[in-house]
């Protein structure tokens, strides 16, 4: 342990008593799908590789991170398999004195090659991004015939170990809210942990429009029509972003993430760092701390560290997402 690294003191608490437990890490700006409520299908301006952040600063700045108290990193994108070399990355991180546990949100692309290097670099475990398991549904949302590379990468993640295996599926009006008990079941068949989400107002296009979104109380009403739900309560939920429920009466369960119509602020324990080194105390802030340059310019850990500590000091009450005046950042 360096002496800079030794003088950092505190935790990365805000106002309202909440503390930053959880750093989510994007490893790169590009994707390798384009799904039609994130991005444009002809992409967008990647960000110049001398912009992103090396492992080794990533690494860096999530041991300062480690030192004030975070407990979990997850690495994330864009689509963090296609950044090279990535299961270095995660072994850097397993290196760290305190180890946090490592996860990772990924499409799957890729995954049935690199799940098991991940996992013997000290990946934890991992959520792969699905919305639908019908192919026609899969090519028109992704604007991509990759449907069945996704269902190898779930294998794999299985059989390296990275379990529980969560699903993630944006549930969306029109597209695929009628088959969101279809897809439970395809998930329960398979020891898949699925997890629902409310369409959030994170596409590039900002074409966002609260009155398209299906709700937390919507996906409910279709999955019990099949399904006994039976809520496991706010104690075991703590500052997860899921609330789960057992279907038919466990052990299996299924979760939703209800960013807008329940948000869950008041428990929120995340931060973000960009992949070019800007720090967020919200997915959804409009202002975010710049690291990078500092770093590259000579900072030391406490310096860094005492810039995370103001940014989350500053953390709001709320993202607002659930308020009709809401801007999108």
């Amino acid at each position: 342990m360096t002496q800079q690294t030794a003088r950092l003191t505190g935790a990365l608490v805000d106002t309202f008593g909440r503390v930053a437990t959880d750093l989510r890490v994007s490893v790169t700006d590009r994707c390798n799908l384009r799904c039609s409520y994130c991005m444009p299908a002809e992409g967008l301006d990647w960000l110049p590789k001398p912009q992103l952040l090396t492992f080794e600063e990533l690494t860096r700045l999530v041991r300062i991170a480690v030192r004030l108290g975070v407990t979990t990193v997850r690495l994330t994108g864009g689509e963090p398999l296609v950044r090279r070399g990535v299961p270095e990355l995660v072994a850097q991180i397993a290196a760290l004195d305190p180890r946090p546990r490592i996860a990772m949100t990924t499409n799957g692309l890729g995954l049935d090659r690199l799940a098991q290097p991940l996992a013997d670099a000290g990946l934890d475990r991992v959520n792969v991004s699905l919305d639908t398991v019908d192919r026609e549904a899969f090519l028109r949302l992704t604007r991509r015939d990759r449907l069945d590379d996704v269902i190898a990468g779930l294998r794999a993640a299985a059989d390296a170990g990275l379990e529980p295996v969560k699903v993630n599926a944006v549930a969306m009006r029109g597209v695929n809210d009628e088959s969101v008990a279809d897809l439970l079941a395809w998930c329960l068949e398979r020891g898949y942990q699925l997890r629902f989400i409310e369409q959030m107002p994170l596409d590039a296009q900002h074409q966002w429009d609260r009155t398209s979104m299906v709700t937390q109380a919507e996906i409910l009403e279709r999955l019990s029509e099949r399904f006994t739900l039976t809520p496991t309560g706010p104690v075991e939920r703590g500052s997860a972003p899921a609330e789960t429920w057992l279907v038919d009466g466990g052990p299996a369960r299924v979760g939703v993430i209800a960013s807008v119509s329940h948000p869950f602020c008041g428990t929120c324990d995340r931060m973000r760092l960009t992949a070019d080194g800007q720090l967020r105390n919200c997915l959804f802030a409009r202002s975010e701390s710049d690291l990078r340059g500092p770093m590259r310019s000579g900072a030391s850990d406490a310096e860094l560290g005492e810039q995370m500590q103001r940014l989350m000091l500053a953390k709001k009450a709320g993202h607002g997402i659930d308020e009709p005046s809401f801007l999108q950042p």
